[in-house]
């Protein structure tokens, strides 16, 4: 469906149903920025012809399309964090890497996988900063992003440390500078694919940035 689609008259939501509104314009919200890949494409027409409603009817629920596109963000996220928690509990059980490395790959899949929701998670689309100045959204919501999947890897990393397979000293730092990795990976994936990767560039970066014991052992070791 094109963004100039109309879907024609929609029915009307009863007494008690303004969640369910309430997700249908972030939906249409999110189809148009995996369709379009533009922030251009939100604008609150748009977004409530794809919903079937008028665009005054979205202001029962948000103030403005920044807090549209940050409701897009934060869902993103959980589903970010819901790949990882998949990845990990798929992991052969025992082994603590495979845990870290399954989280490491389900990032950059759902990176892969979901280009443009991805962009806008991380201000390719949607700004922050804008959002903050005009006061549609808090600081805290915006602080918040992204805890939940960060603290994915914060567990996993400790779970290597804990088992001997990991020497980093700051756990929590440690998977921040992780995240940063694969967040750069990804981002280079999909501005530069025809790039000659190696195949083993995650893993490398992994064990890099995790301080994975063995895998540094077994670089310097003849």
């Amino acid at each position: 469906m094109s963004p100039a689609t109309d879907p024609g008259p929609r029915e009307q939501n009863r007494r008690g149903q303004g969640r369910r509104l309430r997700a249908e314009i972030v939906a249409a919200a999110a189809e148009l920025l995996d369709e379009t890949g533009t922030e251009q494409s939100v604008t609150l027409r748009a977004v409530a012809r794809r919903a079937g409603i008028t665009a005054p009817a979205i202001y029962a629920h948000f103030a403005d399309r920044q807090q549209i596109l940050l409701a897009v963000v934060q869902e993103a996220f959980a589903e970010l964090s819901d790949a990882l928690h998949a990845a990990e509990e798929h992991a052969p059980s025992g082994d603590p890497v495979a845990h870290l490395r399954a989280a490491c790959a389900a990032y950059l899949e759902f990176a892969a996988s979901r280009p443009q929701r991805y962009r806008v998670m991380f201000g390719g689309l949607w700004n922050a900063g804008e959002a903050l100045d005009r006061a549609s959204v808090t600081p805290a919501e915006v602080t918040d992003l992204g805890q939940d999947a960060l603290a994915v890897l914060v567990s996993a990393l400790e779970g290597c440390v804990t088992a001997g397979r990991s020497v980093s000293t700051d756990v929590p730092a440690d998977a921040i500078a992780l995240w940063l990795g694969l967040h750069g990976l990804a981002h280079q994936r999909a501005v530069i694919a025809a790039f000659p990767w190696p195949t083993d560039i995650a893993d490398r970066l992994i064990a890099s940035l995790a301080h994975l014991a063995e895998e540094a052992r077994s670089r310097v070791e003849p």
